[in-house]
């Protein structure tokens, strides 16, 4: 990355995260892969129970391969012996102490969106667990709402959809089809404006690209 890269990134992670604070989220600004790392891992209070939505980012990261070293209680619903307790894992995560994953897409304004298959992530996002934490590459950042909507499911659904072997014509096509296959990624759409309580979702922006 070019000097005049990292200062651009700089610029705008500084503008993004003011707009988060106006909206009551906790927010960071972190210039390395590194430097977010030990930051979202620094927002884990000792003894919680953490579980995540599948994120691309948080493996990029290294945050995966640090919850799952052994030193955190964890719910991982990767390591469930079948679907009927997968599905259960995921329940419980609703009411873990910690969750933590990625957005789909960050307005500049400072608002979240994200689309969900099954609507786990965002319900966790939403409500449930006390402490929410999103590390989200500066790659997500667009100029609007309207934006983030359209990044949301033309950019990062598509390739999730792709990438989990989805039968849905954005697989097959690379963009939304605004469609109702039974294998749809966009069943919930969410938008997250402003953190209630003031603070519960934590934002940490990184100057690098990370996730899709």
């Amino acid at each position: 990355m070019t000097q005049a890269e990292i200062l651009r990134n700089r610029k705008l992670g500084e503008k993004v995260t003011a707009a988060l604070r106006r909206r009551h989220f906790e927010a960071y600004y972190c210039e390395t892969v590194q430097e977010a790392r030990e930051k979202a891992l620094s927002l884990i209070p000792e003894g919680d129970t953490v579980a995540w939505g599948g994120s691309e980012t948080l493996n990029e990261t290294g945050i995966m391969a640090e919850l799952r070293s052994g030193r955190y209680h964890t719910i991982d619903r990767d390591r469930a012996r079948d679907a009927q307790e997968r599905t259960q894992l995921m329940r419980e995560s609703l009411l873990a102490d910690t969750y933590i994953t990625s957005s789909n897409a960050l307005s500049e304004d400072g608002q979240l969106v994200n689309v969900d298959g099954n609507g786990n992530r965002v319900a966790a996002m939403i409500y449930g667990p006390s402490n929410v934490i999103l590390v989200i590459g500066i790659n997500k950042v667009v100029k609007s709402l309207e934006d983030a909507w359209s990044r949301a499911r033309n950019t990062a659904a598509p390739i999730n959809a792709q990438r989990f072997g989805l039968k849905t014509p954005c697989s097959g096509n690379g963009s939304c089809a605004d469609c109702t296959a039974a294998d749809c990624i966009c069943a919930y759409i969410s938008t997250i404006r402003i953190s209630r309580p003031a603070g519960r979702i934590k934002v940490v922006l990184v100057g690098e690209k990370l996730g899709f």
